[in-house]
């Protein structure tokens, strides 16, 4: 279309470089130089765009064949996503520049490839109102991939493809202020491949003499306080996350601890209870053979009461016949005078004895009554002396005026004539 020829043939750098093109696509779709003269003949226009260009950055922990793998798989997804052709090419890093600058080129075709070569174009990422959606989604999908990539390989580096602003009100809120905080900056200055040269040469230079590294540019010095800040947040975001697990871990032996504690406490009671149960059935079993022995002594009296009961001299001499004799004969020979009569009383009273049958019971009984009734005599008695003694006060009142006359230590009459004879 220009008349221009171009040969990379020369261009060095290239680590692997092939096309991806759709289902059903004509063979010559995969000759790089014949592809992209179609694309050129195809278009009419002198500002006619005939490719786009998809840069990609590369994570630096992967190897050549995961590289391969990961920048395929992308170029695929274009190719399915809107039915072009993908030219792709992996550049190593600049011998001068950062080591870790692995990238692909992909370029695409902007007409959907068919069998019958090159036709219309894809609008869908010219147009204002879909371009940028369909761009923010492949920008979404590449970050997904190489995540996938880097978990595969046991990385725990992650790529995000959101701007720093909306990193942070996403990490806000999560509520991760620490991210925040780190997020809390403006990009990143690019240095470009001189300024990182020399930067990078001089950060040699300071490890070789073990000194401290020290920017030489002005670019170079805002690009290391960036990293130091953002290093030192890092490096308490790592602490937090330690204090974290260490929390979790404290209250997980906390929980642990208190379950055992309790599960033993449990125990305790249980077995406390148990000693409960066991004392309060020993009680019991004590109680049961007390009442055993308190039914078994009741029935020994029960059964030598009825002995007793029964007729016979073997019973009545069992029942202390003998002793009860000996106080008949001590109630028999008491002396004469007025209580002989009630004695003799007693004695008949008493003379039905052991022998005509009488119980133990019915002798106490009688026995009782007649030491009541002796001393109801008894009491009778002295009422009646006492009562002779006041009469005769009365009677002869003589007898008290002499003894009230008679001076003291003189002799009553009949005394002294008493003597005198």
């Amino acid at each position: 279309r220009e008349g221009r020829v171009h040969d990379y043939q020369a261009k060095s750098g290239v680590e692997q470089s092939f096309i991806v093109a759709p289902e059903g696509a004509p063979d010559w779709a995969q000759d790089r130089q014949a592809l992209w003269n179609a694309a050129e003949a195809r278009e009419t226009r002198s500002n006619s765009v005939t490719a786009r260009e998809w840069e990609l950055a590369l994570p630096a922990e992967l190897d050549a064949s995961e590289r391969r793998v990961l920048v395929a798989g992308f170029a695929a997804e274009l190719v399915a996503r809107y039915g072009v052709a993908a030219d792709v090419a992996i550049h190593a890093p600049h011998r001068e520049g950062d080591q870790r600058n692995w990238h692909a080129h992909v370029l695409t075709t902007t007409r959907s490839l068919t069998a019958q070569g090159l036709t219309d174009k894809t609008r869908v990422l010219d147009a204002k109102q879909t371009g940028g959606p369909e761009i923010e989604h492949m920008r979404e999908r590449w970050a997904e991939m190489q995540n996938h990539a880097l978990e595969r390989r046991g990385h725990t580096a992650r790529v995000d493809h959101r701007s720093l602003a909306a990193q942070r009100e996403a990490a806000l809120a999560q509520g991760d202020e620490i991210r925040a905080e780190e997020l809390d900056r403006p990009a990143e200055v690019k240095l470009g491949p001189v300024v990182s040269a020399i930067e990078r040469r001089e950060a040699l230079a300071a490890e070789r003499e073990d000194r401290a590294y020290l920017p030489l540019t002005e670019r170079g010095a805002q690009v290391h306080e960036a990293r130091q800040a953002r290093s030192l947040l890092q490096e308490l975001g790592r602490v937090r996350d330690a204090l974290r697990e260490e929390i979790r871990e404290r209250a997980f032996l906390a929980r642990e601890t208190y379950t055992h504690a309790r599960e033993e406490g449990a125990d305790r009671i249980r077995a406390g209870l148990a000693a409960l149960r066991a004392a309060a059935q020993r009680r019991e079993s004590g109680r049961e053979g007390i009442g055993r022995e308190h039914e078994e002594a009741r029935d020994s009296i029960k059964d030598r009461l009825a002995r007793l009961r029964e007729p016979g001299p073997e019973r009545a001499h069992e029942a202390g016949a003998g002793s009860i004799e000996e106080r008949l004969a001590r109630l028999r020979g008491r002396g004469t005078g007025p209580g002989k009569e009630r004695t003799a009383e007693t004695a008949k009273q008493l003379g039905a004895g052991p022998e005509q049958g009488q119980s133990l019971g019915d002798i106490r009984e009688r026995l009782g009554r007649i030491r009541e009734q002796e001393q109801s005599h008894t009491h009778e008695n002295i009422r009646e002396r006492l009562n002779t003694v006041l009469d005769t006060r009365t009677n002869h009142p003589a007898l008290d005026e002499g003894r009230e006359r008679a001076p003291y230590g003189a002799q009553d009459p009949d005394e002294r004539t008493q003597k005198e004879r």
